[in-house]
């Protein structure tokens, strides 16, 4: 590597997005430190940054957060490119890989608010903000006398309009907190079996294209297989179930020697009904079982389930 020819990494320009690219520029260097001088950020605008006043679901779903990142990589603008998994689609375009996840930080949601210490303590007809479907649909199924609200925005543009008194609570990943150094906005700590988190979520992902020897062989020591294992099971079930911003999906793998546990749920976006389901097996066919969990929610779901007209 020369520094006539750097590694550009591709990402959004957030906080937490820029801190997950610099996180992965640290493991690049730490594995060879010969990279140190040939390391570049390229930050691109996506779509998903541009429109903030609508949810996402109304224009276009989890591409929006990616497609401009991806046509850099393809014009041969940027090497490498730095994913929140749970923002990645199920599908990549022609000509790109996903040959790398990092190790995975903490999976959990948390919930921030002055009004209550946890989510159950809310006042009835408190006002909760949040851009992401799943959270909606499984706290109008716990809390019907609540109102949920689109709330977008990066981490502190939603903790400045929580300050501001626009809404008395929101929920945010652990992950990204973590990740911010801003853990101690949380107020409480919801566990799995309250809130399922987001397919993949607390896991980074990088991409690079197909093919690319050099970006591979860069990769390939910050890949964590366990990570990877427990995101193909969760992706899989997606994957099934046709998941985007536009459906309430939450799942989570979990390993525990070369066995793998899955936890799976859809449910309709007004919170009215949730199917779960759960699978344990070979960690060998994550894959296989991701998609048959996906496969049962499926057919127990039924036309309709998810826009409401069943």
């Amino acid at each position: 590597m020369t520094s006539q020819s750097p590694l550009r990494i591709g990402t959004r320009g957030s906080p937490l997005a820029l801190a997950q690219a610099e996180q992965v520029r640290d493991q690049l260097i730490a594995a060879d430190p010969g990279l140190k001088a040939a390391i570049e950020i390229v930050v691109i605008k996506t779509t998903g940054d541009i429109i903030l006043d609508r949810a996402l679901a109304e224009v276009g779903g989890k591409g929006l957060f990616t497609k401009e990142i991806d046509e850099a990589m393809l014009d041969g603008r940027i090497d490498l490119a730095v994913h929140s998994m749970k923002d990645v689609p199920t599908w990549l375009p022609v000509g790109i890989i996903l040959p790398c996840m990092l190790e995975r930080e903490d999976v959990r949601d948390v919930f921030i608010s002055t009004r209550a210490e946890t989510l159950s303590g809310l006042p009835a007809g408190s006002v909760v903000g949040t851009a992401s479907l799943r959270r909606q649909a499984l706290i109008l199924h716990r809390r019907p006398d609540l109102k949920v609200v689109t709330f977008r925005g990066n981490v502190q543009t939603r903790l400045k309009k929580l300050a501001a008194g626009e809404v008395d609570a929101t929920l945010l990943a652990l992950a990204g907190l973590n990740r911010l150094g801003q853990s101690d906005v949380a107020t409480s700590i919801l566990e799995p079996e309250e809130l399922l988190p987001a397919v993949a979520q607390g896991a980074i992902g990088v991409t690079c294209r197909d093919g690319d020897g050099r970006a591979l062989a860069s990769l390939a020591p910050l890949n964590h297989t366990d990570t990877v294992t427990r995101v193909t099971a969760e992706r899989a079930l997606l994957t099934v179930l046709d998941g985007s911003c536009r459906t309430p999906i939450a799942a989570l793998a979990e390993l525990d020697g070369d066995k793998i546990s899955l936890r799976g749920l859809a449910a309709r976006p007004d919170g009215s009904q949730v199917l779960e389901t759960t699978r344990t097996g070979p960690a060998k066919d994550a894959d296989a079982i991701g998609r048959d969990a996906g496969e049962e929610l499926k057919s127990r779901a039924g036309p309709g389930f998810f826009d409401g007209s069943a």
